[in-house]
């Protein structure tokens, strides 16, 4: 990591300097994926700025603070710039867990897999009537129940016929003999 301590209209006192590598050095986890970092301080009248430029592949980050002390605006502007790294850091971990945006990361075509054949289970339900019916006293009870499935007894009560919902929304009737 290349750092650059700039010091504009006036001398930056040895002990400041001291101080901001210090603070980068620190900073030195957070700052990993960074090319170069530039401070630069300027002062005008009775103000002192201090601009902290963070480079990195992707982009890059810029934190200015400006106050009447340039001791207060370094600390401020390195509080400032470590709270940031903090959570673009945050942010890339983040995306990283979630696999990266969609469409904007590439992913390999994944092998075909077999389809995997459900479990033949069997449900048992009562949709059966023992009252003798007629078909359409059947079809009306078939209806009025929202059923899928009805058995019921025929009107003579000796045979069995089951009414079921085909697919196209017709009805369909299986009287056995």
């Amino acid at each position: 990591m290349n750092v650059q301590i700039t010091s504009r209209q006036a001398p930056l006192d040895p002990a400041l300097r001291a101080y901001c590598e210090g603070r980068l050095r620190e900073m030195a986890k957070l700052l990993s994926f960074s090319t170069g970092v530039d401070v630069i301080t300027s002062q005008e009248r009775n103000r002192h700025k201090v601009e902290v430029h963070v480079s990195a592949k992707g982009g890059g980050l810029v934190i200015m603070e400006e106050s009447h002390d340039l001791a207060a605006s370094l600390h401020r502007a390195f509080d400032g710039l470590e709270k940031k790294l903090k959570k673009e850091r945050a942010k890339f971990r983040e995306k990283k867990r979630r696999g990266g945006r969609e469409g904007k990361t590439f992913k390999a075509p994944a092998a075909p897999v077999a389809p995997v054949e459900a479990e033949r289970r069997i449900l048992r339900a009562n949709h059966y009537t023992l009252k003798p019916m007629t078909v359409e006293e059947a079809l009306l009870d078939f209806d009025a129940k929202k059923r899928e499935v009805l058995m019921f007894r025929t009107e003579d009560g000796e045979r069995w016929a089951v009414l079921f919902r085909r697919k196209d929304g017709h009805v369909g009737i299986v009287e056995p003999e």
